[in-house]
């Protein structure tokens, strides 16, 4: 199992090096069910992974001129402060038990779980859907609708440990009129500072870190996005992002089934 999840690492890369966002999403599912991680501690371990194998893709598309740094700071500011909230005071603030329906019990990382199911579904429908290109009519920045939105994608990768690529990409792209590939880039910076800081809002409150194996399980998923990058060379985004939300779909679905007839 644990052979088949360090390739599922290489598959995080993949999807963050060809089409910029999408693996961080399969990173919790990964650390729990091929290497039976606590839900909770697994979403220490996503941020950390996350916040690596992003700053890998950053620091590439930095060297294409992709990166915004004025629209990463108004964006990723507000939404720093989110997950360093949300890692420091409201997760360890959150009961273990939180309610009973009949024979189910709702348990912190039940929750975990099931919000992070949702999100897989959400995520799975807007790489399947295709979509037009994105036409921006007003070219002025919409700070309020940003900063809102940062806020959100904060208080979501502080609780669940993801990225948050599909939602700050859209939110770049509609809100700050910023180009795909930029947005992408950008995207990229914003999740490598959020990640971190939020894994340091873990450290702090000492929960245990197992740094050996997330270095060697983050080196597989930089190794994809090393091989994705080369890819887009060769194959189109258009066709892969599609495939590859059917497969988060059903990694949703697979989610969602187990979590509720536990």
């Amino acid at each position: 199992m644990e052979i088949a999840g360090y390739v599922a690492a290489i598959l995080i890369g993949l999807s963050l090096g060809l089409i910029g966002g999408g693996g961080s999403i399969l990173t919790v599912p990964i650390l729990v069910y091929f290497f039976l991680i606590d839900p909770v501690i697994a979403t220490t371990y996503s941020l950390f992974v996350v916040g690596l194998t992003s700053s890998a893709g950053a620091i590439s598309h930095y060297r294409k001129g992709n990166v915004n740094f004025k629209i990463a700071f108004v964006f990723g500011i507000p939404s720093l402060i989110a997950v360093f909230i949300m890692r420091k005071w409201v997760m360890p603030a959150m009961p273990h038990h939180l309610l009973n329906m009949g024979s189910f019990e709702l348990t912190k990382p039940v929750l975990l779980m099931l919000v992070f199911a949702v999100l897989m579904l959400a995520a799975s429908i807007s790489m399947i859907r295709k979509k037009k290109e994105i036409l921006v009519c007003d070219s002025r920045l919409s700070y309020t609708k940003l900063v809102i939105q940062s806020i959100i994608v904060g208080i979501i990768t502080g609780f669940v440990g993801v990225g948050g690529g599909f939602l700050i990409i859209p939110s770049l792209v509609l809100f700050a009129s910023l180009p795909m590939k930029k947005a992408v880039g950008t995207s990229l910076m914003v999740m490598t500072i959020s990640s971190l800081l939020g894994v340091l809002g873990d450290v702090s409150r000492h929960a245990p870190i197992n740094y050996q194996f997330l270095l060697l399980f983050s080196a597989f998923a930089i190794a994809g996005i090393i091989i994705g990058s080369y890819l887009t060379k060769y194959i189109s985004d258009t066709k892969l992002k599609p495939a590859f939300g059917w497969f988060v779909l059903l990694m949703g679905i697979f989610v969602l089934i187990t979590t509720l007839i536990k």
